[in-house]
């Protein structure tokens, strides 16, 4: 078992960070918020740092999951970032969904102190990560995932593969949310479609479920769609935030994601009716409160 510290407790970082206590390792844990990182002790043993750069001293993998490129940077630079404290021979693995382009910068910074780097964001929403069932997808050499990160991150995981260097994980990451808006449109609008028309949306998710219009998303939000509850997870708010980082990457690249641009304008709109906190199945509201 291993020395590890866990940045970010939030709804994601807080349950992760409790599998790998679970697992054995022993943990060290840090929240901007202190009062996050005491309570989640007083639930689980361990320790809490006042700081980034303390919680990384001695540990020989700093995990971290935060908000957005900012937050990243916030915590891993300066005299009480965690790059301070960090080892030669530690690993950095950031679960941040972000950019590609800070995934790279921090490979490079963290080559400069003798620190391996996997850029590692998640997919699986809260429920993944409460049930150590999150899918990650990573960047990084082959040493830094195989042998020394892809093991610890097992505690929380289903499935973890390297999709290439630093910066890969998180175009992976973009690919997942590109799906994923299209997806919950389609299934908002073909709800709708089932509602108005006067049929048991019930009885029609349980007949598609079975052919090609079966997802994830149908089966486990198509029924509370149609009911108007959006209490399930990953928020509005940080699937705009993601979806921000997939246009600006596909402005660089060149692709064309005319149903993405769309689909953020709609969440845009679930925004603007108060639902920035809602899921993000929530896209049925615009169509079934016209």
């Amino acid at each position: 078992m291993s020395n590890v510290a866990f940045l970010g407790l939030g709804v994601m970082g807080a349950p992760m960070a409790r599998h790998l206590a679970a697992a054995g390792h022993k943990v060290t844990v840090y929240n901007r918020t202190p009062e996050k990182a005491l309570a989640w002790v007083a639930l689980y043993g361990h320790r809490a740092a006042p700081t980034p750069r303390e919680a990384a001293e001695g540990a020989e993998f700093v995990l971290m999951c935060v908000g957005n490129d900012n937050d990243v940077r916030d915590v891993v630079y300066g005299p009480d970032g965690a790059l301070a404290g960090a080892e030669a021979g530690a690993v950095l693995v950031d679960h941040t969904t972000a950019s590609a382009e800070v995934a790279r910068e921090l490979a490079e910074a963290c080559a400069e102190y003798g620190v391996g780097f996997v850029d590692a964001p998640v997919s699986g929403g809260q429920a993944g990560a409460e049930n150590g069932q999150l899918t990650i997808m990573c960047g990084a050499d082959d040493e830094a995932f195989y042998r020394l990160a892809q093991p610890v991150m097992a505690a929380y995981a289903k499935a973890s593969a390297l999709m290439g260097s630093a910066g890969a994980g998180q175009l992976t990451k973009m690919v997942n949310q590109i799906l994923i808006a299209g997806i919950v449109e389609g299934l908002a609008e073909g709800l709708n479609f089932a509602v108005r028309a006067g049929l048991d949306a019930d009885q029609v998710i349980e007949v598609v479920k079975y052919g090609a219009a079966q997802s994830w998303q149908l089966e486990n939000r198509g029924r509370t769609m149609i009911r108007d509850e959006f209490d399930f997870g990953f928020a509005v708010e940080w699937m705009r935030k993601d979806l921000g980082i997939v246009l600006a990457e596909a402005k660089r690249n060149g692709s064309r994601l005319p149903v993405t641009a769309l689909v953020d304008q709609f969440y845009g709109q679930v925004a603007a009716r108060g639902g920035s906190r809602w899921d993000t199945s929530s896209l049925i509201h615009l169509l079934a409160h016209d």
